[in-house]
């Protein structure tokens, strides 16, 4: 009948495709791991805190005239990344 019927075959397919990603929904539910999650939120902040003193020192050892090669050797960044935190500022 559903080879006869084509609008009846997309549809036997569509509904084969709502349940596959259903079933990706609740698997997806179950294998949360909340204290997983808050780690890795954790670390971002971390990072972003990071991120945030090394541009502070950055734009203050520019202000006592350091230059970008060096403050770059100092934090350990590239002369670039040093060049758009000061670019920042501005």
């Amino acid at each position: 009948m559903m080879e006869q019927c084509r609008i009846l075959g997309e549809y036997a397919q569509y509904v084969e495709k709502v349940r596959e990603n259903a079933e990706i929904i609740a698997m997806s539910i179950f294998e949360y791991d909340k204290e997983e999650e808050e780690q890795k939120l954790q670390a971002i902040y971390e990072k972003q805190g990071e991120l945030r003193k090394a541009k502070s020192i950055a734009i203050s050892l520019a202000q006592e005239g350091e230059s970008i090669e060096r403050i770059a050797r100092i934090l350990g960044e590239t002369e670039k990344t040093i060049k758009e935190w000061l670019a920042e500022t501005h």
